[in-house]
């Protein structure tokens, strides 16, 4: 029993152990899930739902950090593991779906966000990493499903499947996003400028691990990091190294002062700021001055300001070491991430009900430490009147996130599931329709 709604915990267990064991098998990139979406909305329209694609659910001239020379790939990939054309045609090269409820009743709007993209890590290839000697393992080499996206994805299928089977004793509407590129911050922007959360009162967002034990619920993380994510592309002139070295203009040597000079940006006295280079790529070959190089790095601030004042600190960088070297310097925008605060009642509900959906503590905050696209969604509803709130759902790790050894406790999934649908029968057992505006 889940808050007056008749389940099969046992059935629902095993369908949602499936559920994240196949999308775990064939994990797919931020901007390329055309697989996991169409699996998805597949899964959804037999349940009911409207369906929500493309340019209903995502601004696409706000879209950061999506490479289009991938996305042909990707979709013919998507087809030959089995994505329906149809759901394809739908999407029109953008991953990502909404589903509508529509009780036909007054009520609340509440939506639920459930991130589905994988990240750029090779799976372990040991024997005994449970994903491979179990049979499920990543089929995409270079890329796994090493966040816990994946138990996302199906946590939002199954709380699909109970909200669909009780549609007749809910009211208002329930809204369930399933948002592509959640890494990198890519999306969650492009989301929100949409305007498809606009006519949301609650929205509930959740990750599952981040360090906290099997059985822990996290009601209010705190310390979200503002973020910014970057390519510098530097295009200088190619010469041949031993005959006219002079001729050139050196690339590789502009992106390598901008590294330097990055790493030694000062800290803010005013709280955390951080800055990274993940990658360099430069070069031709041994004996060429190399004439290109793109540098991907990212900066993040415990707030915006903070995370403004690094980001001004690598622009200034970024151009001044081009002009040192006679070198041209192209910064891009490939993500963002603002910081976020939950709402106190939408905390105190989930401490509330957390008991009863299967969570043996509660813990009420947590340090977060990391940056959430989530944030813009989050603010998007906030700031036109509704209430929102992103919290951590426990789970045993093998490894921490991003690492090829990374595996969930997926018994945690079923109390996710009892989170979401509980809180959602205590709003409407207590909100007066009439107080909805």
């Amino acid at each position: 029993m889940v808050n007056n709604f008749t389940v099969d915990e046992q059935a629902l267990s095993q369908r949602l152990m499936n559920y994240r064991r196949e999308f775990h098998r064939y994990p797919e990139s931020a901007w390329c899930e055309f697989f996991t979406t169409s699996r998805i909305a597949g899964h959804l329209q037999l349940l009911g739902y409207e369906l929500c694609f493309s340019d209903a659910i995502i601004a696409r001239d706000t879209i950061m950090g999506r490479d289009d020379a991938n996305i042909v790939k990707a979709q013919e990939r998507a087809i030959t593991w089995g994505a329906q054309l149809e759901f394809l045609a739908q999407m029109d090269g953008v991953t990502g779906v909404g589903a509508i409820l529509d009780t036909g009743r007054p009520g609340p709007v509440m939506a639920i966000r459930f991130d589905i993209d994988a990240v750029d890590v090779m799976e372990s290839q040991d024997d005994s990493h449970r994903p491979r000697f179990l049979g499920f393992a990543s089929l995409a080499p270079g890329v796994a499903h090493a966040c816990g996206h994946d138990a996302h994805a199906a946590i939002g299928l199954g709380i699909a499947e109970v909200l669909a089977e009780n549609k007749d004793t809910l009211c208002g509407k329930i809204k369930l996003l399933f948002q592509p590129a959640e890494e990198g911050c890519r999306a969650g922007k492009a989301i929100a400028e949409s305007g498809w959360l606009d006519d949301v009162d609650y929205f509930f967002a959740a990750h599952i691990g981040m360090n906290v034990p099997s059985g822990t619920l996290v009601c209010d993380p705190q310390h979200f990091l503002c973020s910014s994510k970057f390519d510098l592309h530097f295009s200088g002139k190619p010469a041949h190294a031993g005959i006219e070295p002079n001729a050139g203009r050196n690339a590789l040597a502009a992106a390598c002062t901008a590294v330097s000079q990055m790493l030694a940006i000062p800290r803010h006295r005013d709280g955390m700021t951080r800055v990274n280079v993940g990658q360099l790529h430069a070069g031709d070959g041994r004996n060429v001055i190399p004439a290109n190089a793109v540098l991907m790095g990212e900066t993040r601030g415990e707030n915006r300001e903070l995370n403004n004042y690094m980001y001004q600190q690598v622009e200034q960088i970024a151009q001044a070491s081009a002009m040192m070297h006679g070198v041209q310097v192209d910064i891009k925008a490939q993500g963002e991430a603002i910081g976020l605060q939950n709402d106190t009642e939408l905390v105190e509900l989930i401490a509330k009900v957390g008991p009863q959906s299967g969570f043996t503590e509660i813990i009420q905050a947590k340090d977060f430490g990391a940056s959430e696209d989530a944030g813009y969604l989050v603010d998007r509803v906030q700031s036109r009147g509704g209430k929102a709130i992103y919290c951590l759902v426990g789970s045993d790790l093998t490894a921490g996130h991003h690492n090829g050894d990374f595996d969930i406790d997926e018994s945690r999934m079923l109390p996710a599931v009892k989170l979401f649908i509980n809180a959602i029968r205590q709003v409407q057992t207590t909100v007066d329709p009439d107080d909805i505006a």
